[in-house]
């Protein structure tokens, strides 16, 4: 009978994306297979995962790409549950609804419209540096294309055109 302490035990990893086996040490395969092994376990309990024994070196975690993954028990936002009291509603009916309702965007429309008539009652330069900035251009950007010299000239004009439109937009904001 041999001793298996005298044999080599070696392991091997399969490479997905090279379809080849490389051998490694015990460590290094536990570490590779480590995580793999309890997430498929985890799918397995779930009934996501339905890989033979024979398939399972071809696991990389991503189970929507396998072709042994199942629905298992994930259940759709439509799936309807009975209260005590026996009325049926679905999971679906307990989201929030994100949609802005009419009332919102009229109000952020009133905004708008009041935000852009005060910006032409700015000097010229003022509404040009607030264009310029919605357009996310920086302030050496807007020095450059408006011709000044220096940045801070930028940021003198943008402090006192915000400190207009604060003035002109009290009511609104």
């Amino acid at each position: 009978m041999p001793n298996q302490d005298n044999q080599p035990n070696e392991r091997k990893i399969y490479l997905k994306d090279l379809h080849q086996w490389v051998p490694v040490s015990k460590t290094d395969y536990d570490n590779y297979y480590r995580d793999i092994n309890s997430f498929r376990r985890r799918q397995q309990e779930h009934g996501r995962c339905v890989c033979p024994a024979s398939k399972r070196y071809l696991c990389d975690m991503d189970c929507w790409t396998c072709r042994f993954h199942k629905a298992g028990d994930e259940l759709s936002l439509d799936y309807t549950v009975t209260d005590d009291d026996g009325n049926k509603k679905s999971w679906l009916d307990d989201l929030a609804d994100d949609a802005p309702n009419a009332l919102t965007i009229l109000e952020e429309r009133e905004q708008l419209d009041a935000l852009m008539s005060k910006l032409y009652e700015l000097d010229p330069d003022g509404r040009r540096i607030c264009e310029l900035l919605l357009q996310e251009k920086t302030e050496r950007e807007i020095a450059a294309i408006m011709g000044f010299s220096q940045q801070s000239t930028v940021n003198y004009k943008k402090k006192k055109a915000f400190d207009t439109l604060r003035e002109l937009l009290r009511d609104h904001i």
